[in-house]
């Protein structure tokens, strides 16, 4: 969990964070990295967080139906966008082999271009990165199935 400094005033809520060109490059960078592996990856924005942020990731990832994948190899990248603040977690699967730091260097990725308003860099870079982990992990299998929508979910 980290917070990130930068915001504009256009977006202070879940529904406006991404512009609709940048919520679509996210997008597509779910897809492409979904591609290469049996993995799920959901993003998450919400505009307010009213209690621990990685508490609250949690109940969002059980509310996403994450934990159901057969693998349990779902990676969730949570924000609270009122607080400035923002998660990256993943399902047993995917935890138990890269463990701790390869989320908490995720983090620090994303909230350096975060930082510098760069929103839409950070997300895609981020989930290239966990997209290659989970090819390198679990690969894409010829009669995968996508388990869950590639949509961005919200919450006001």
């Amino acid at each position: 969990m980290l917070y990130w400094k930068n915001g504009e005033l256009h977006r202070n809520s879940a529904s406006t964070f991404l512009k609709k060109e940048e919520e679509q490059a996210v997008i597509a960078a779910i897809r492409a990295a979904e591609k290469k592996t049996s993995g799920e990856i959901r993003v998450h924005m919400e505009t307010h967080c009213d209690y621990n942020l990685m508490d609250r990731a949690a109940d969002i990832f059980m509310e996403l139906n994450m934990h159901e994948t057969e693998l349990r190899n779902g990676v969730l990248f949570y924000f609270a966008i009122h607080k400035h603040q923002f998660a990256v977690i993943g399902d047993v699967g995917i935890h138990n082999i890269v463990g701790e730091e390869f989320w908490r260097k995720e983090v620090e990725l994303i909230e350096g271009y975060f930082d510098d308003g760069k929103y839409q860099e950070g997300l895609v870079e981020g989930i290239e990165r966990a997209g290659e982990v989970l090819k390198q992990h679990f690969p894409y299998q010829s009669d995968d199935i996508n388990e869950l929508p590639d949509e961005i979910s919200y919450g006001d």
